[in-house]
Formats: C-alpha cells, sequence, structure tokens
C-alpha cells in the first residue's frame, strides 16, 4: 500500500494548525490572567509541547495507538517509534498516509490537551509540580482514553462510541481534570466568593478583583484557535476528502453559533456585550463540535453551538456566583460541559457514517452516554488523585508570598513588560 500524496500534504498543513493551537492557548490564557502572571501562563503551554512532544515518541504513542491488550491500553512495542516509519502504513489507522504522520498529528492532541488544564489553576501553581503532574498525566489519563477510542482495538470504540476529533478524548478529560485541579490546589488568594458567604468568610477590603491583563491577546488567542482547529477537525478525517470538507464548515459554523449565543447571554444576564465572552463563546463551539465535526449537518452544528454556547455561559455564571470553586478561566464550564454537550450532540444528530438519535438509533445514543459516564470519573477521580500524589512529592501550590509577586518573577525571574 502506497501513500496518497494530496493526503500527505492536506495532513501534514494539518499538522501544523493544530501545533498553531497550543502556543495560541498560550495567549488565550495570558490575556486572561493578571499581568504578573502573563508570562508564566504563555511558558507553561510552551513548555507543555516540548515536554509531551517527548513523551509521546518515547512511551505515549505505543501506549494508545500499538498493539492492544483487551482494549485497556497499548504495549510498548512502538515505543521509541520504533518501527513507525516514513514508509510504514498500517490501514487500521489510516490508508493513505505514513503511520509516522499519524504520530506527528496525533502528538499535537496530546500536547494541547494537559495545557487546557492550566487554566483552572492559573497564577498559582508551581512550576516544577506542573511539569510532574502534566507527564503523570498524560500517561495515566490522556492515554489510555486516546486508546479507549482511537485505537482500532479500544474497548469504547468496540461497543460503538464515537469521538470524530476529540471530545472524550481532549475536553472531556481536560475539562473535568481542570475541575480536579482547582478543587486540589485552592482558590486565589483574595479571590472573591459568592456573595452569600461573603461576610462571615472574608473581609471585603481583601478581596482582589481579577482582571484579564490583555483583552486583545484573548481576542488573538480565539482567533488563532478558531483558525488552527480547522486542522484540528478537518484534518481527523485523515485524507484530503469530502469528509474533511464537511468538517471544516461544520467546525466555522458552530463557533459562530455559540460566539453568537454567548453574546447574547451576556447582553441579557450582564447589559452589555462583553469582548471576552465572545471570544470565550467562539471556543466552546469549537469544543462542542469536535466530537461531532465528521458526523453531522451544517444545520444540527449550528443548533450544538447555539445550545453549547448558552449552557456553557450558564454554569461559568454559576461557578462565578453560587460556587466557592476558583477555576480560574472557567476550563469546566467551557470544555468540560461543552465537551460533555458534543458528545451527547453527537449521538443525538449524527448522520454522516452515523445516524443519531432524532434518525432512530438509540443505541448510538446510549454509546455515547456510556462513554461520558466512563470518561468523566476516570479523568475526575484519576486527576485528583495524581495531584495529591505529586503534591506529596513536589507542592503544587506557590507560596503567600510568590502569589503576590506573580509567578512571572517568582516562578521565571522575568516580567511581561519592561516600560522603562
Amino acid at each position: 500500500m502506497t501513500s496518497n500524496s494530496g493526503d500527505v500534504a492536506w495532513i501534514i498543513t494539518a499538522t501544523a494548525l493544530v501545533m498553531l493551537m497550543t502556543p495560541a492557548l498560550g495567549f488565550f490564557y495570558g490575556g486572561l490572567v493578571r499581568k504578573k502572571n502573563l508570562v508564566s501562563t504563555i511558558a507553561q503551554c510552551f513548555i507543555i509541547f516540548a515536554v509531551i512532544s517527548l513523551t509521546w515518541a518515547l512511551w505515549g504513542y505505543s501506549l494508545a495507538f500499538g498493539p492492544s491488550y483487551h482494549g485497556i491500553i497499548g504495549n510498548l512495542s512502538l515505543a521509541g517509534l520504533n518501527g513507525v516509519g516514513i514508509h510504514d502504513i498500517n490501514p487500521a489507522l489510516a490508508a493513505t498516509i505514513p503511520t509516522l504522520l499519524v504520530f506527528a498529528f496525533q502528538l499535537k492532541f496530546a500536547a494541547i490537551t494537559p495545557a487546557l488544564i492550566i487554566g483552572a489553576c492559573a497564577e498559582r501553581v508551581r512550576f516544577r509540580s506542573l511539569l510532574i503532574f502534566i507527564v503523570l498525566w498524560s500517561t495515566v489519563i490522556y492515554v489510555p482514553i486516546a486508546h479507549w477510542v482511537w485505537n482500532p482495538d479500544g474497548w469504547l470504540k468496540g461497543v460503538g462510541s464515537i469521538d470524530f476529533a476529540g471530545g472524550l478524548v481532549v475536553h472531556i478529560s481536560a475539562g473535568v481534570s481542570a475541575l480536579a485541579a482547582a478543587l486540589v490546589i485552592g482558590r486565589r488568594k483574595g479571590s472573591a466568593i459568592p456573595w452569600k458567604q461573603h461576610m462571615k468568610d472574608i473581609d471585603h477590603k481583601e478581596r482582589v478583583e481579577f482582571k484579564p491583563t490583555n483583552i486583545p491577546y484573548v481576542l488573538l488567542g480565539a482567533a488563532l484557535l478558531w483558525f488552527g482547529w480547522f486542522g484540528f477537525n478537518a484534518g481527523s478525517a485523515l485524507a484530503a476528502n469530502d469528509l474533511a470538507v464537511s468538517a471544516l464548515v461544520v467546525t466555522n459554523l458552530a463557533a459562530a453559533a455559540a460566539a453568537v449565543s454567548w453574546m447574547l447571554m451576556d447582553w441579557l444576564i450582564k447589559g452589555k456585550p462583553s469582548a471576552v465572552g465572545m471570544a470565550v463563546g467562539a471556543v466552546v463551539g469549537l469544543v462542542v463540535i469536535t466530537p461531532a465535526s465528521g458526523f453531522v449537518s451544517p444545520m444540527a452544528a449550528i443548533i450544538m453551538g447555539l445550545i453549547g454556547g448558552i449552557l456553557s455561559n450558564l454554569v461559568a455564571n454559576w461557578r462565578a456566583g453560587r460556587s466557592k470553586i476558583d477555576d480560574a478561566l472557567d476550563v469546566f464550564a467551557c470544555h468540560g460541559v461543552g465537551g460533555i454537550w458534543g458528545a451527547i450532540g453527537t449521538g443525538i444528530f449524527a448522520s454522516i457514517g452515523a445516524t443519531g438519535l432524532i434518525y432512530g438509533n438509540v443505541h448510538q445514543f446510549l454509546a455515547q452516554l456510556l462513554a461520558v459516564a466512563v470518561v468523566v470519573p476516570f479523568s475526575f477521580f484519576g486527576s485528583y488523585l495524581l495531584l495529591k500524589l505529586t503534591n506529596v512529592f513536589s507542592p503544587l501550590r506557590v507560596s503567600p508570598e510568590a502569589e503576590d509577586a506573580g509567578l512571572d518573577l517568582s516562578e521565571h525571574g522575568e516580567e511581561a513588560y519592561q516600560l522603562d
């Protein structure tokens, strides 16, 4: 079997597009934090990409996509890319591109997923401890889920669950793990708590208002994420074909729909259309459509995006106003809730390559519910335990003095701006 030059060219391009998403996430997150944590936030995304590039080559790819052990995990026969050459093609993964390119494309997914988590514990996590946790999380949480869902012999794939580009593997796993991180690491110093507890839990003089340091960075990051997401979803066809075209179109429509619905929710609740809200809403739409991008029609994508923007907005507002959870950048509301709705919505609206509930296929809907019911607790409790374990050997949280100074100075000895 030989490779197809057109397919190879497209997947190389898609791989580059997905790579762009990790630094784009850095700018998106960096713009949302305070100035004293801008450098550290972008640096965390940058180094996570480098570290996971190595772990994915050394053992991650083999455990995720290597020969399966009862559908649960792969073996280490492909460790260090042993036997993964430029001329090798595995038809079970992709029939017209080298397996080495499949490795490269999947590497970008493995890299951006743990980077999503850092938004939940932004401005207070120790750099060294974060790196330890990320390596453990990628190996213990991400790799098994990727194997279950995307390996041809994975057990969730075997029961019929579908995930075109990573709703289960990427967004639910990261979003739910982010919730665990926010709970384990705790609230930022001076973070406002719900008004009902305000008077007895914190002196209002100690409250700190957390405002984004650079809204243009937020918009830039969201725009680059939107751009890169065409590679994320359309590239997951693993060929330059009509399926890739369909995935690209529905990706754009879902992002647009959620940007609009989030904006309208902000306008209704807060009285003004927020620029940050528009950016966050677009990202939510991209999250929602990810598992469905190869399976749904354009109109279904619009419906899914509109609903996703509303759901995530409501959860984010509830988290900020009614809970004590300091998920700093609302990773759970965006990626966890968006991913869950996207995975379930796939089971409702699928019409391309698979049929969903509205077309009478109850089995597909139940398979999606099963996958969500497995991935959510596995990600949450697994991450919670890994965070606790990491904390034993290397404290997760910086000192109060370091938090006051900001992670840019305390962890890296650098500042974002030198205006002297």
